[in-house]
């Protein structure tokens, strides 16, 4: 070690000391955060539900049903969506905020190294050119570093470290809320696609059915056995089936167009799907778990519950700069008027410079900004409240939909086998002789408006389900802890 260097190290021993003791003496003004206390839920569902005796596994809740459409579909969705993306960009940014706060705890530090040329005025007030190295011209040769650091004395960065990092984790939940939302809505779009594919079948079946009997019904009008009227009537029926058509298939189109746009694409991409052979879905009641289940599964309630203590730590930063603040400059170096001289011990230089500052008098600013950022944080906690609330509510109003529709489908089910069995009676009277053919038809034209209703039924009761799931919180790779 040289010399210049020894004494540059004994002289910035009492810095080392004065910065240690200010780490170890540095508390944190403001208050400290506590999980928010339990909002009164009630005990159970209000609602029967399925009993089951584990936690169900929601993460990939849409790998149960056994349709590989639809896999094949979210997983596209979730490696492409642009909402998606964008959401992961915002934890990019979440993430580099926390690191600059991060950042500022810390010393900051430069080099630097200059060769000045300068010439001063003979006719000024130094004797510029008469003395010893003060001629007119001059080049002088400067290396050195300087470090400025403000001492944390009152934890105004680590309150921000620490709503840095709350805002950070939310910004992670928020993302995987929007994880479970683009699920629910392929999954949503797919089924109403199918769903009305469905119906556009059963539909145009019944129209055939009903475009038979007007053919028959003119046929009897001719042998004069049948008015105007019956005609008539009979044309109004397959008008009607006829009008349904249009509004089928701009619904099915409709959807898988917006499959398109939620799988990163331009909207036409699945058309093929207009085309697509597909099997209903078994649909059947779904045990969901513990009430309390759904509080720690859903990421808007854990990114309501960051939020909290992001306005908390931020009380603390305001009420940091209600007291005095340090900050220690320390510079040294070289400095000489030839490049012989410039590394030598007698060229070396050096400063520190402690700085204390006080606030004594703003107005009331500060004051004022603590009592906004106290309002902020009681937002904050009522936030996080009513996003307890809603997402019981969602959760309650979607199970009770849920379980309507499969009640609503069990009866449009055995509805469709009453008809059927109708159906193949009138079947066997007519091959039998004991009815007409007009009666046959009848018989089998209530047999489609069965299997239509059966259809909607279907599809209304599986959109519930997707309502259901992603009310549950499903959709994303969350441990219930």
């Amino acid at each position: 070690m040289t010399p210049a260097l020894r004494r540059a190290t004994r002289r910035l021993r009492p810095v080392a000391l004065l910065l240690g003791s200010l780490f170890l003496t540095a508390c944190a003004v403001g208050p400290e955060y506590h999980a928010p206390p339990p909002v009164a839920t009630g005990d159970a569902w209000s609602q029967t539900v399925a009993a089951t005796s584990a936690p169900i596994d929601l993460a990939r809740w849409w790998s149960t049903l056994g349709d590989p459409v639809l896999e094949r579909l979210i997983e596209t969705a979730l490696a492409a969506n642009l909402d998606l993306r964008v959401a992961a960009a915002r934890i990019d940014e979440a993430r580099a905020l926390r690191d600059r706060v991060a950042g500022e705890q810390l010393p900051v530090a430069g080099a630097a190294a200059s060769v000045n040329r300068r010439r001063q005025s003979e006719n000024g007030p130094l004797p510029v050119g008469s003395l010893p190295g003060l001629e007119a011209t001059q080049t002088i040769y400067d290396a050195g570093f300087d470090a400025a650091w403000e001492a944390d004395l009152f934890g105004a960065k680590q309150r921000s470290l620490e709503g840095a990092g709350a805002r950070l984790q939310a910004a992670e939940a928020d993302a995987q809320g929007v994880r479970m939302r683009i699920v629910a809505e392929v999954a949503r779009a797919w089924f109403t696609a199918a769903g009305a594919g469905q119906e556009l079948h059963t539909q145009q079946a019944m129209l055939e059915t009903l475009e038979h009997t007007l053919k028959l019904v003119r046929k009897r009008q001719a042998l004069g056995d049948a008015s105007t009227s019956d005609v008539d009537a009979a044309y109004a029926q397959w008008a009607a089936a006829h009008a349904t058509l249009p509004g089928i298939k701009a619904r099915q189109r409709a959807a898988v167009l917006s499959l398109g746009v939620l799988l990163g694409a331009p909207p036409e991409r699945e058309l093929a799907l207009l085309n697509a052979a597909t099997a209903p879905l078994t649909l059947l009641a779904l045990p969901v778990g513990e009430r309390a289940d759904v509080l720690r599964r859903r990421p808007d309630i854990l990114a309501a519950e960051r939020r909290l203590a992001a306005s908390t730590a931020d009380i603390g930063v305001a009420t940091a700069e209600l007291f005095p603040k340090l900050s220690i400059g320390v510079g040294g170096g070289f400095q000489a008027l030839a490049t012989g001289d410039w590394f030598n011990s007698s060229s070396t230089r050096f400063s520190i410079l402690p700085l204390i500052s006080w606030r004594l008098f703003d107005g009331g600013r500060v004051r004022a900004e603590i009592r906004a950022r106290e309002a902020t944080g009681q937002q904050a906690a009522l936030a996080y409240e009513q996003a307890v609330l809603t997402a019981l509510g969602e959760a309650e109003r979607a199970l009770s939909d849920y379980h309507a529709g499969l009640d609503t489908l069990s009866r449009r089910q055995a509805t469709l086998e009453a008809t059927r069995r109708s159906h193949n009676h009138a079947k066997v009277r007519y091959a039998a002789g004991d009815i007409a053919l007009v009666e046959l038809l009848a018989a089998e034209r209530v047999l489609r408006e069965a299997e239509t209703a059966n259809a909607h039924a279907h599809t209304t009761a599986a959109v519930q389900l997707v309502a259901l799931y992603k009310a549950l919180g499903g959709g994303w790779d969350a441990p219930v802890v």
